[in-house]
Parts: C-alpha cells; structure tokens; sequence
C-alpha cells in the first residue's frame, strides 16, 4: 500500500464532506473526488497552477522534520499526533512575540490536567540511560 493509499481512511474520517482538498496527482487519492472538491496539482509541469498546490502542507511536513533535528532530536511513531500538533500550534502563533506564548503555555498547562500519553515520559527516558 503506498503512503498516499494509508492518508485516504484518515481523510474521510477527518474532512468535512465539501472542503477543498488540495493533492498531487496520486492514484490513491481520486476515490476522494466523490465527497471532495480536489484541485491537483501535478508536480512534473509545476508547485503551483490554477489555485492547485500542495506548498502549505510540504512547508508544514519540511519544518516537522527540521524541529525532530533541532528541537527533538527524535520523533516516535507513538508521539507523532503530539509533535504534529506542537509544530501547528507554533506555526499559528508565530507571529507572536516569545513572552506571550510562553504566557499562553503556561496558563493552558496549568488548566489542563495530567496527560495520560505523556505521563511519565521523562522518568522512562531516566530509567534506559542508567
């Protein structure tokens, strides 16, 4: 199964019927045309025609993988919807300036309760270094 065949359930569970998605000319996606308004975009003749293009979400893919090198050194499989999340965040707030978003992360760490997923996480890391 290619990649693009295992984003396809993920996709219709997740999209609204009706939204706009933009894609490259993968076979796997066209089954998506039947509740989705798609513009294609073929990468061989250009990033960007007609309105179609996919440059939103590689930029998005390409600073993921930049903060695996810079800020996490590692990404789990595991974790990845949390990284995922992180990065998007950062990406809708970055016109912010640094004293603000700390204030902002601090004030929702303080209203959210213990995470389940990330519980832990640090003294497991402790116990495999010893």
């Amino acid at each position: 199964m290619s990649d693009e065949a295992a984003l396809v359930p993920v996709i219709r569970r997740r999209v609204a019927k009706g939204t706009t998605i933009h894609a490259d000319e993968a076979a796997a996606y066209d089954i998506l045309h039947a509740h989705h308004k798609m513009k294609r975009i073929n990468h061989q003749e250009a990033y960007s025609l007609k309105g179609a293009c996919t440059n939103q979400a590689e930029s998005f893919f390409t600073r993921l993988r930049r903060a695996e090198i810079g800020i996490h050194h590692h990404v789990s499989g595991k974790y990845l919807q949390g990284y995922a999340t992180e990065m998007a965040w950062r990406e809708d707030h970055r016109r912010q300036g640094n004293g603000s978003l700390m204030n902002q992360v601090a004030t929702l760490a303080m209203q959210h309760g213990m995470s389940i997923e990330w519980r832990g996480y640090g003294r497991k890391a402790q116990k495999t270094a010893h």
